[in-house]
């Protein structure tokens, strides 16, 4: 297809995306307190592992035609996206905002550990089905840990039960968010491929980027909305998610293979990434100075990766 045609395909699956993602983030929401799960778990569970589903899939579908390089650029370009894009974003656009869940207690914990994980697992440039194996289990650690120690919702009196209208719109809208990533991805790879753009780079930024969309729609959409919870949840849900999903999963398939350049530049932005989450957030709020400062960051990780710096 020509250009014109892909950048048609680009502004109608962007579409969707954005309509999926905010009537997503609507029905979790009322699903969240029809289970009387508290804002930050719903955040965690239904929107933050809700909308890592393109990320999973175009990992899984990427070691199935033999380019398992793309699931750790996948995952990585992700995760940073997640933090200094979507987290800026939503700092810079929805104003300071505040967090009341003690993220250190466990959560942040958790993200921080998974991260250093990670980056040690992939230092001999292979990640084992042994390796993927252990983050699985330690993402069912997490998960089960996480519903045991929930606080109780019931504070709220006045809880409607959910509408099977409600169950509904959640299971298709993450449909609808996956098809509207997938083929924004194949869009922007195509027009990436177009203009002549290293695989390598559109690994960690292309990819990447588009299989966060979902997050950052739903991100900036949940900030504007003053749910800052649903913020911080969706993007510490996700990446914990990346990290031991994403990659976990699709190497039950095989040993993934780990690029030489990704182990010395994207793995040390990815840890500093995530120091700076847990800096910034210890004190449970964020400031427009601070997502200005990740949005910086993020341009800067950008323009290092393209090799205009």
């Amino acid at each position: 297809m020509s250009v014109w045609m892909w950048s048609l395909v680009f502004c109608v699956s962007l579409g969707v995306l954005v309509a999926a993602a905010n009537l997503f983030i609507n029905t979790a929401e009322q699903a969240g307190r029809a289970l009387r799960l508290p804002p930050f778990i719903t955040g965690v569970i239904l929107v933050g592992f809700g909308t890592s589903l393109p990320e999973l899939i175009s990992s899984i579908l990427a070691v199935n035609s033999g380019s398992s390089e793309i699931v750790i650029g996948n995952v990585l370009g992700s995760n940073i996206t997640n933090i200094l894009l979507i987290l800026g974003l939503s700092g810079l656009l929805g104003g300071t905002f505040y967090v009341k869940t003690d993220l250190l207690k466990f959560d942040l914990t958790v993200m921080l550990g998974g991260a250093f994980i990670l980056s040690l697992m992939v230092q001999d440039q292979r990640f084992s089905t042994g390796e993927g194996i252990i983050c699985l289990l330690m993402m069912s650690i997490y998960l089960v840990t996480l519903l045991r120690t929930k606080s109780d919702g019931s504070e709220d009196s006045d809880v409607k039960p959910a509408t099977a209208r409600t169950w509904l719109i959640l299971v298709v809208s993450p449909v609808l968010i996956f098809v509207g990533a997938k083929y924004t991805v194949d869009s922007v790879i195509a027009l990436a491929g177009i203009f002549q753009v290293g695989v390598d780079v559109i690994a960690m930024s292309a990819v990447a980027f588009g299989t966060s969309l979902p997050e950052i729609v739903v991100a900036i959409t949940a900030s504007y909305k003053g749910k800052p919870e649903i913020v911080v949840g969706n993007v510490i849900g996700s990446n914990i998610f990346n990290t031991f999903g994403v990659m976990g999963i699709p190497s039950l398939m095989g040993n993934l293979n780990i690029p030489a350049g990704v182990v010395s530049y994207s793995v040390p932005v990815f840890l500093a990434a995530t120091m700076i989450h847990v800096i910034i957030t210890v004190d449970r709020r964020i400031s427009k100075a601070e997502g200005a400062f990740m949005l910086c960051f993020y341009l800067f990780f950008v323009c290092r990766l393209f090799g205009w710096l």
